[in-house]
């Protein structure tokens, strides 16, 4: 994901939170270790943020605490860069002597990690921990393949829709209530104000699309006898796809300029005062109030078909796991423990704004910080997932939504077309991935 929880990034099947379904088997790996030692140096490998050092805090507490327990144990962390995780993690499973003992995963990487043989099985450690009783059962199912367990859940990002609040004051607006409203509101306010764009979308923002396909009954796949099968171009995926898209435009934002962006960019663009409305992340509101709209605006869930309801958004974050090739397992699920543990992930919300993904500690937090409350009720009117499949990744990074809706926007092929190629390729993807 830049972080999976951050892109157009960057988090088990199109289910509703609880459910389990996977692809395809595991892969036996031969970098199991043949050793359990219980002292020693455990090495580790977390995600670099842009501002890390609240990060290395939290974390240098957690690693005190576990420490301080096991007194013949050392651990070395060391911050790798997001953009080249896949190529450092993918060498360290194909080396196992000079690969870390646990690492910081991007959960939609989960099913394809597990296919190559990386990640160790820790399911009964897992469902005997008393911290994991309150998990957020979508974030469970981000470390869950083939109803066995990989990790545990890191944190948690999910997005709603920012809007300003000075602009829908001047011009009499009240917060969209339906997709419909959403779209409405977004050309009325470009009507009146042409230098701002309604609301900031993405021909790249994957992950901004997803909720307009959720929303009016569509899928990306659906799962049958253990293969998944596209249905980004069945009749309500492509309906939604019809919603988001006929948000580019000079009505709302011109095609030129908004095919291109990701999730970033929509939130730069809102963050700057360039746009009356975005969708962004309880991870993009340090960008926000850092930007020139501080104090003038607020979230709200993004709105589903009837008001009320709330549109399903994509169930970000990270992972922590343990490698199946660590020479020091037991020591390394402790250290799990204790990295994604709640003590430390009420640090990471004080100091990152990174959403717990324990359901009672996230209700906690968000009685002190009042902009969680959105986020938190997205999350709980049901957050929906990738497929569970190692095929994800590579429809993922070969572009194959963003493509889809950049050809609909530029008028070079019809949402039908479009959706229809877009489900071979994505088809050809699960195929191959088994």
């Amino acid at each position: 994901m830049k972080l999976s929880a951050r892109i157009a990034a960057p988090v088990a099947a199109l289910v509703l939170a609880g459910l389990t379904a996977t692809a395809c088997a595991p892969q036996t790996s031969d970098s199991s270790a043949d050793k359990d030692e219980k002292k020693g140096t455990l090495r580790v490998w977390l995600f670099q943020e842009v501002n890390n050092k609240p990060k290395e805090k939290v974390v240098d507490e957690a690693v005190a605490a576990f420490t301080e327990k096991h007194k013949d144990s050392k651990v070395e962390i060391e911050y790798i860069p997001v953009e080249t995780r896949a190529q450092r993690i993918k060498a360290a499973f194909n080396d196992p002597k000079s690969a870390p003992d646990l690492i910081e995963y991007g959960n939609t990487d989960t099913a394809g990690y597990v296919k190559d043989g990386g990640l160790e099985d820790v399911s009964k450690e897992f469902e005997d921990w008393e911290d994991a009783k309150s998990a957020d059962p979508t974030a469970t199912q981000s470390v869950t393949v083939d109803d066995k367990i990989y990790g545990a859940p890191f944190f948690v990002g999910v997005r709603a829709l920012y809007y300003r609040t000075d602009v829908f004051g001047e011009l009499g607006l009240k917060p969209p209530k339906t997709q419909d409203e959403l779209i409405s509101t977004a050309k009325k306010i470009r009507a009146q104000k042409p230098d701002l764009y309604g609301i900031a979308v993405g021909g790249a923002y994957t992950y901004g699309a997803m909720p307009f396909i959720w929303a009016n009954g569509g899928e990306l796949a659906k799962e049958d006898g253990g293969t998944y099968k596209s249905a980004i171009n069945s009749p309500a995926a492509q309906k939604g796809i019809k919603a988001y898209t006929s948000l580019f435009g000079d009505d709302n934002c011109p095609a030129a300029k908004c095919a291109s962006m990701g999730g970033n960019a929509t939130v730069t663009a809102f963050a700057s005062g360039k746009a009356a409305m975005a969708i962004g992340g309880d991870f993009s509101h340090q960008a926000v109030e850092a930007g020139s709209v501080k104090g003038k605006y607020a979230v709200v869930p993004l709105p589903g078909l009837t008001s009320g309801k709330t549109a399903p958004a994509f169930a970000g974050g990270n992972n922590i796991g343990v490698l199946k090739s660590s020479s020091h397992r037991t020591l390394a699920v402790d250290l799990m423990k204790e990295l994604a543990g709640k003590e430390t992930q009420r640090k990471l919300f004080a100091a990152m704004g990174f959403l717990p993904t324990y359901t009672d500690v996230r209700s906690e937090v968000a009685k002190k910080e009042p902009f969680v409350a959105p986020f938190v009720e997205t999350l709980a009117s049901g957050a929906k997932f990738v497929p569970a499949s190692p095929g994800w990744g590579q429809i993922d990074s070969s572009l194959v939504l963003p493509t889809m809706f950049q050809e609909i926007v530029s008028g070079k092929k019809d949402v039908a077309s479009a959706s229809g190629d877009a489900a071979k390729k994505m088809d050809t993807a699960f195929s191959a991935a088994g």
